[in-house]
């Protein structure tokens, strides 16, 4: 199973499918998808793309009965677990950790083959700036990627909620009670004989992390995890471990569906392809779902106009190098921040093994969103994150902005055949704005998505075949 952004199931499920080929059974509900494939596929399932959290299934329950008691209602949890089939999920956890061991060597020799280099070069000086950039966004990272609460929802974090996938849960919109809680406990280093390779029994370290939503479970998050944890503890005589824990396991409830699983990731895998992070860095695998909203066709030229950190066109260029991205943002940070993104993905293609890529079809530039340095007509694809007015901006100043981007975009779009896919949290004044644009731009999917807590909308929008304004020639 795997956690996706909030609304792209659909897709998730489709790169599944294209990707894997081999899937014999695939569902998708509420920011998660199922699906059953090999263990030797194991290696290929970490590289999909929409994917943030991956993990496996103990075991499912489509209708649960939960005791309307609640300490019969925990009690049921308890007795569960020793009725739970862990065997062969402990036995691809295991294989999953082999598979990061020697993606951990390969790392290590590559950065060694690269500070050999970097030692023939003179440049060391440089590197030094960019490593203490790095640092410093990364810091930023932590301290603004924080999750945001939507105005008027009713949820219940308890202790320990802060989870890896908290921000990508359901859109809290649309659970009436909702909480998220952790417990740990230990286990043995090798799920079968609990053996080092010195022959050392390793005691292994693990938690529980339960999300829970809806509104008719007389137990809380933290109540159940604690319970379910204690349980699981008895069971295999591991140690409770909230940080430093070996094997995470996960108790996903939702109204009377119930899911058992173990974590395969540690750390999402929205993080990829960004090393400098802004205050509103978008993950990869809401830009990558985006992207395949307006369905790239190789030669396409693809613009994001506010571009940020530039997480959309890195994402675009990756996965669609037969395309070509234009990225550009009106403040200089942003600017340098997504060049800097851009370097850290070249040197990284430079240190894979028999890498033949010469660099990413992808050029960024400083510009005013309101008078592009475009020819008209002369984009095939606009995707971008638009200021939601709370952290960059203001509601009152979108007011303004939305109609103005809406016809600049209109101006360098092809007509016809052009499309744009938008991201906005301030929905009343796209709406507004895209209302007073009607003869340029006609509205097609909407999406519903969950950002950083927030209720947000991706729009797909059809280029229609009416002139849009000219503006100044810049040639």
């Amino acid at each position: 199973g795997a956690t996706v952004p909030t609304g792209f199931e659909l897709t998730a499920a489709e790169e599944v499918q294209e990707k894997l080929g081999s899937v014999s059974r695939i569902s998708r509900d509420r920011g998660k998808i199922y699906f059953e494939v090999p263990a030797r596929g194991l290696p290929q399932v970490h590289r999909l793309r929409s994917v943030d959290n991956l993990f496996v299934v103990v075991q499912e329950f489509k209708d649960y009965q939960f005791k309307e008691n609640k300490e019969d209602a925990l009690k049921d949890l308890e007795d569960l677990v020793k009725t739970l089939p862990w065997t062969n999920p402990l036995k691809v956890w295991e294989l999953n950790n082999s598979l990061k061991k020697k993606k951990t060597k390969r790392k290590k020799h590559n950065l060694q083959s690269t500070a050999s280099k970097e030692r023939l070069n003179d440049d060391g000086e440089e590197e030094g700036v960019d490593e203490k950039d790095a640092s410093k966004e990364d810091d930023c990272a932590q301290n603004t990627a924080g999750v945001e609460p939507a105005s008027g929802q009713d949820t219940d974090k308890t202790q320990g909620a802060a989870s890896r996938n908290g921000e990508e849960e359901d859109d809290n919109e649309q659970s009436d009670g909702k909480d998220e809680s952790q417990a740990g406990s230990g286990s043995e280093t090798k799920a079968g004989d609990g053996k080092t390779s010195e022959g050392e029994v390793k005691v292994l370290k693990f938690r529980v992390t339960c999300n829970r939503a809806g509104d008719k479970h007389s137990f809380t998050s933290n109540e159940a995890a604690r319970d379910f944890g204690g349980a699981v503890q008895e069971h295999f005589q591991w140690k409770a471990d909230m940080t430093n824990f070996d094997v995470e396991v996960l108790l996903n409830i939702h109204n009377n569906e119930v899911v058992v699983g173990i974590a395969l990731t540690e750390e999402s895998l929205h993080r990829r392809n960004i090393t400098h992070f802004g205050p509103t860095t978008l993950r990869s695998t809401l830009a990558y779902g985006m992207l395949r909203l307006c369905d790239p066709q190789p030669t396409d030229i693809i613009v994001d106009p506010m571009c940020g950190t530039g997480a959309i066109p890195i994402e675009g260029a990756t996965e669609w190098p037969s395309c070509y991205h234009i990225a550009g943002d009106n403040n200089p940070q942003a600017v340098k921040r997504a060049a800097n993104n851009i370097c850290s993905l070249l040197k990284k293609n430079e240190n894979k093994e028999s890498s033949t890529s010469l660099g990413v079809p992808l050029d960024i530039i400083q510009w005013d969103i309101c008078n592009l340095p475009l020819r008209t007509g002369s984009v095939d694809i606009i995707v971008t994150d638009m200021p939601f007015g709370k952290r960059i901006g203001s509601k009152k100043k979108n007011w303004d902005l939305y109609p103005a981007c809406l016809m600049e975009m209109g101006r360098i779009c092809t007509p016809g055949t052009g499309r744009a896919v938008l991201l906005t949290q301030d929905k009343k004044c796209f709406a507004k704005a895209l209302s007073r644009m009607g003869h340029i731009w006609r509205k097609g999917q909407t999406v519903w998505v969950n950002v950083g807590g927030l209720h947000a909308a991706v729009y797909l929008l059809k280029r229609t075949w009416e002139r849009a304004e000219e503006k100044r020639s810049f040639w």
